[in-house]
Parts: structure tokens; C-alpha cells; sequence
């Protein structure tokens, strides 16, 4: 027999005070692609001019659930002719736990979530855009972290604006 101690487990109380942020499910929600000029689109030279659109969204699901929904809508033009327009809905349930603040937890939502399903949305987009017939399409990365901290900014701003400027206290 040897003297091997076991550590101790963590006490109940531990458990509701730790972060998590579980990925439970990723799933493509919805996706469409449309090429309305195929075929003569391919007989042109191709230097598009892209456009792609991102926004987010988050739902309370029972529990501790979120979904979250991350929409990418790309949009390639030759000129003032749509070469192809993709469109893909990329959504996760995650479970979140331990965030007791609310902006802790809309932090996860819009910044932390997103940063997950990126990945799987830009393949899903390069599948479809190459299954159309067009050259490989590698959407850069997005800071979402960057973007919501814009966003917060931005509603603090228009907040403080529709409030006036700082007034006076009356006695």
C-alpha cells in the first residue's frame, strides 16, 4: 500500500461560481446560393467586386441554452451584374454558465459565440461558392470581440446623446 492522497473534489458551492461556455450542437440553419446569370457569367473576366454582410443574433433557450445565429450574406459583382450571392445561417446551442452579469453574458453572446462559428460558416460559404462553378472564396477573419466592443461604444454614445448633455442637479 503507498500513501497516495487524493485531491480533494470541489466543494457545490465552486460549481455556480465557474464560467463555462459549452458548445452543445452547430448546425447550419439555413443556406442559398444564386447564380442569375449562369451561364454566360462564366464567360467573363473575373475580378469581382465582393460584398459580404455579418450579423449576429442570440436567443435564450431553456436553462442555461443560447442559440446563437451567425448570418453571412456575400455578394459578388461583375460590374453591376450579381455573379452569385450566398447567403448561410450558421447557428450553435451553447450552454453558458456562471456569467452573472448581463453584459458578461451579452459579451459571450455576440463576441465569444460568433468567434467559434465562424469556421464552419466560412467552409460551408467556400463549399457552396466552389460547387457554383466560381474560383475559391476564403473569407478573411472578423474580430467579433472588436466589433462588439464598437457596438457597446457606439449605444453608450446615443445613449448619452438622447440623455443631453450633462445637466445640473436642482436642490
Amino acid at each position: 500500500m503507498s500513501d497516495i492522497e487524493t485531491p480533494e473534489a470541489p466543494a457545490a458551492g465552486n460549481d455556480a461560481q465557474q464560467r463555462q461556455v459549452l458548445l452543445q450542437k452547430i448546425y447550419v440553419k439555413d443556406a442559398s446560393l444564386e447564380v442569375p446569370l449562369a451561364p454566360q457569367i462564366f464567360t467573363r473576366q473575373w475580378q469581382p467586386q465582393m460584398d459580404v454582410q455579418v450579423n449576429t443574433e442570440a436567443k435564450a433557450l431553456e436553462g442555461d441554452a443560447l442559440q446563437v445565429l451567425l448570418a453571412v450574406t456575400v455578394t459578388a459583382k461583375l460590374g453591376e451584374d450579381v455573379a452569385f450571392l450566398v447567403e448561410v445561417q450558421q447557428a450553435g446551442i451553447f450552454s453558458v454558465r456562471g456569467f452573472v452579469q448581463n453584459e458578461e453574458r451579452a459579451a459571450v453572446a455576440a463576441a465569444y459565440c460568433p468567434n467559434l462559428l465562424f469556421p464552419f460558416v466560412r467552409e460551408t460559404i467556400a463549399d457552396l461558392v466552389q460547387r457554383a462553378g466560381f474560383p475559391q472564396l476564403l473569407l478573411q477573419p472578423i474580430n467579433f470581440d472588436a466589433l462588439y466592443l464598437e457596438h457597446v461604444q457606439r449605444a453608450r454614445a446615443q445613449a448619452a446623446g438622447a440623455n443631453g448633455p450633462a445637466s445640473n442637479s436642482v436642490n
